[in-house]
């Protein structure tokens, strides 16, 4: 077997064998190399303690930071690139679920790899020795099966955050998780209350964007409702309407696997629904209906990305599609217009993307025309971009300073007189033709 090594981690590799020390590879780069991917990062362990890592590498003229000494590790500055080099090392009693109370170095690599948290996450290779695989973690790559290095009731109880990377690995992989490795991770789930909001932040939206995410979502509930536990209401949450043949979970789920692999959609559609079951009304006929659903299910979205600290500007979008996902579309340009002004193009474009990933989420035999509808939506929207048709103050005809030129106040005054004169060439009774315009203001507000 042979993997061809970043030319820095090799350099790394090779000083450190030169000089009488083991060193190979490790990790996430290994598993990379051998599903054919191009690693984003090189990790390298050695039995060489920190100190003389430091030492060799100082001696050779080759930068180091002492990261993380009293776990092992120093970053190396190789070529512009970082390296991770970390000493042999074995952890003991976790008293929190996350950190360990004590780090102890030692020489053999076996031991090394065996306190890792996945068969494919634990494998190591150097060009001298080739792949060290002591846990099957190929064999796993090959069956696409995530497996728990050892025992996996004792891997996640020493660290809770390797319950949300299982998942993660598992949807961005699309690796299915063996049976003994999910039970231990939804028996130790609330263990999570342990880990910080930020890492749950990181792994939660690695989850949700990872081509298996279906898989997880629907599979390993419990674990997502112990961070985000409003979901709750809506499992199994019957709709009670023809367009849909699922339950609120599931419709949000397939609207989540059915909208581009992109942080703020998925996010869009994971809380779309979610304040559902607070607005369920029933007809007499026995339809349900779920009015004003839109605007609970993005204060309930703003309130759950408040606490798991996503930026404000992701609240600010996410919230604000989901507030519009349900808006009635006409497909006039007039109508195309007036929505381009309140979203901008951007956020027109990926309403257009969370309406087709909703309707995916329907009962099939409206699929063809609804998506044909949002085609033709499309449509409009090209044609006003290509034909510069004005939606917004940027395109008018006139800006302020024509105003002032014909005698209108500097003030707030200039701001509404070219906000109404906006509305009007949307509602197509006012031509966007600077000429034409100065005529209307000087006869509307000129006048003496």
């Amino acid at each position: 077997m042979k993997i061809n090594l970043e030319s820095g981690a090799e350099y790394i590799i090779s000083c450190l064998m030169k000089n009488g020390f083991e060193a190979f590879a490790v990790g996430g780069c290994i598993r990379d190399s051998l599903m054919g991917k191009n690693p984003s990062d090189w990790d390298i362990c050695t039995c060489a303690t920190p100190n003389e890592t430091v030492y060799l590498f100082e001696n050779l003229g080759v930068k180091t930071f002492k990261t993380g000494m009293q776990h092992g590790t120093i970053t190396i500055l190789y070529n512009n690139n970082t390296y991770e080099v970390t000493t042999y090392r074995v952890e003991r009693n976790y008293f929190d679920s996350r950190h360990p109370e004590s780090v102890n170095f030692v020489k053999n690599l076996k031991e090394d790899l065996s306190r890792r948290d996945f068969t494919v996450n634990a494998m190591a290779y150097n060009n001298q020795i080739g792949l060290v695989d002591c846990f099957d973690g190929q064999n796993d790559i090959k069956n696409k099966i995530l497996r728990a290095v050892g025992n996996p009731q004792k891997r996640f109880s020493e660290d809770a955050l390797r319950i949300l990377r299982c998942l993660r690995f598992s949807s961005v992989l699309g690796f299915e998780i063996e049976k003994s490795t999910a039970k231990a991770a939804c028996s130790l789930a609330p263990t999570l209350r342990n880990i910080s909001v930020e890492r749950i932040n990181t792994e939660f939206s690695k989850i949700i964007t990872g081509k298996n995410a279906e898989y997880i979502l629907l599979n390993y509930t419990n674990i997502m409702t112990e961070f985000i536990p409003e979901i709750k209401s809506v499992i199994d949450f019957e709709q009670h309407n023809i367009h849909h043949i699922y339950d609120i979970w599931t419709h949000t789920v397939k609207t989540v696997i059915n909208s581009p692999q992109d942080l703020i959609l998925r996010l869009t559609m994971f809380f779309h629904d979610i304040g559902k079951p607070q607005c369920f009304t029933m007809e007499k006929d026995g339809m349900g209906h779920f009015y004003g659903h839109a605007d609970i299910s993005a204060d309930i979205a703003r309130k759950i990305l408040t606490r798991l600290r996503y930026d404000n500007e992701t609240i600010k979008t996410v919230t604000r599609l989901i507030h519009y996902h349900d808006i009635q579309l006409n497909k006039t340009e007039k109508s195309v217009k007036k929505l381009l002004n309140k979203l901008g193009e951007s956020q027109f474009d990926r309403l257009l993307q969370v309406k087709r990933a909703d309707t995916l989420g329907l009962n099939p035999i409206y699929h063809k025309e609804r998506l044909k509808f949002f085609d033709e939506i499309a449509e409009i929207k090209t044609k006003i971009l290509m034909e510069k048709q004005c939606f917004s103050l940027k395109d008018l005809a006139v800006k302020g300073g024509d105003l002032m030129e014909i005698g209108i106040p500097k003030g707030p005054v200039i701001g509404k007189i070219l906000d109404e004169i906006l509305n009007l060439v949307l509602e197509n009774k006012l031509i966007n033709d600077k000429d034409e315009i100065i005529k209307y203001v000087k006869e509307k507000f000129l006048q003496v």
